[in-house]
């Protein structure tokens, strides 16, 4: 396969390493349990941190995503499980009054066919973002940003896969149409048990539904929307990763089509949540509660792979799994990682790889300062001040080190706001 290749690609704003197959950092080898050279599990030593501009091979790929293929196996076996498993709780409700009125007409709506099947839901949520992830190569062409985007992604639907079919076995509820599938008939009520109790006597269980006992099962189990919550867990992700590569809500103006482009897939998933209230299959509150479960998901997987989620100058490089990464802007690999070429992203000169301060901002000139940006970024990469270093008529951040050798961090110090730093520029 092509990702799996060896061919090398440079950390922004530096020359190739040698070696660019592996890195070595001055970091303790330290020996732990874990998979052997041999495969199998025993006592070795603690793989070397990789680098992140380089592809690595099939089997270094996998000497570092093993445990996490390992552990989406497991819960995906025990999500499975769940999702089979009889409903857990034994629910209690009305049928009719005295008078023959529906106690709950809210849930005796006819049984319809699904608008979005549930395999349909999972499938858009999971091969839309795929796709666009990998059509953003055109320009990023990053291994590692593939493998984030998609593991991040994978993430976040098992987990909230995982999640919701737990709420659904131990908490449950009725949909909409579970009277019409239940088809209750109260002359099989027994004298034992929990039916003819409660107020007035009027409240049974399901031991007198005589309809289908997996369609019985299945309307036992609303809350919360698996189909929202599969759809919110991959489509927030992409949004985030979409907004991350293009940089909508960044440091310059972007065109409007960039918004559509962010948003688009919160609608494809707010849509996808309001037909199970067409179709009668999810009660409103059953969307609500997928739609939350599925953004948190997204939210914590994008931040476990990705730099950050609101700051725009860093919520586009995917993480190190064995280097810590510095938050100084231009140093460290994949710093030019974006989709976007506006205003210097995704170049090296961005990156910090030139002098003069980078001038791609607004108002920077050589001999006199107004309050230009330095392209957004209000950081030096470099020791000196080079025209301006930063923001203008303000020190910005400084960094002091530079990349450091064969693509790792370096200087892993938080930046400090300087003083005079416009104010405005701090999101």
């Amino acid at each position: 396969m092509a990702l799996f290749g060896n061919r090398a690609r440079a950390p922004a704003g530096q020359a190739p390493a040698a070696n660019t197959t592996t890195t070595t950092p001055t970091t303790t080898t330290k020996r732990r349990w874990g998979l052997g050279r041999g495969g199998g599990f025993g006592r070795g030593r603690q793989h070397t941190p990789y680098a992140m501009h380089s592809r690595p091979s099939f089997g270094q790929w996998l000497r570092v995503t093993w445990l996490d293929i390992l552990t989406m196996v497991a819960m995906g076996a025990i999500g499975l499980g769940i999702y089979e498993a009889k409903p857990a709780p034994t629910r209690s409700f009305p049928v009719t009054f005295s008078d023959g009125e529906i106690v709950w007409p809210e849930f005796g709506y006819p049984l319809r066919k699904e608008i979005v099947p549930i395999w349909l839901a999972a499938f858009l949520a999971s091969i839309i973002p795929i796709f666009i992830i990998l059509v953003m190569q055109i320009r990023i062409r990053s291994f590692w940003d593939v493998n984030n985007g998609v593991i991040g992604l994978l993430y976040s639907l098992i987990c909230a896969a995982v999640f919701q079919v737990f709420c659904k076995w131990l908490i449950g509820g009725l949909r909409p149409h579970f009277l019409d599938v239940c088809k209750p008939d109260l002359s099989r009520v027994t004298t034992s048990g929990l039916d003819r109790t409660g107020f007035q006597q009027i409240y049974f269980t399901r031991d007198i539904c005589t309809g289908d006992p997996d369609q019985i099962d299945d309307s036992l189990e609303s809350f919360p929307s698996g189909h929202t919550t599969a759809a919110f867990a991959g489509f927030v992700y992409l949004s985030l990763y979409l907004n991350a590569k293009l940089k909508v809500f960044a440091n310059y103006h972007p065109a409007m089509w960039k918004l559509i482009a962010v948003y688009a897939p919160i609608l494809g998933a707010v849509l996808i949540g309001g037909a199970l209230t067409i179709d009668e299959f999810h009660n409103w509150y059953d969307v609500v509660a997928g739609g939350i479960i599925g953004t948190v998901m997204a939210f914590s997987a994008y931040r476990m792979l990705y730099a950050s989620i609101w700051d725009w100058r860093f919520n586009h490089i995917p993480l190190n799994r064995g280097v810590a990464f510095p938050y100084t802007v231009g140093n460290g690999d994949l710093f030019d990682s974006t989709f976007t070429r506006r205003v210097g992203w995704g170049t090296e000169s961005f990156a910090g790889g030139t002098t003069n301060g980078v001038g791609n901002g607004y108002g920077h000139h050589h001999g006199k300062h107004e309050y230009g940006y330095n392209n957004g970024a209000g950081y030096t990469n470099g020791a000196g001040h080079t025209n301006g270093a930063g923001y203008t008529n303000g020190a910005g951040y400084t960094n002091g080190a530079g990349p450091a050798a064969n693509g790792e961090y370096a200087n892993p110090t938080m930046p400090r706001r300087a003083v005079g730093h416009p104010p405005e520029q701090m999101v």
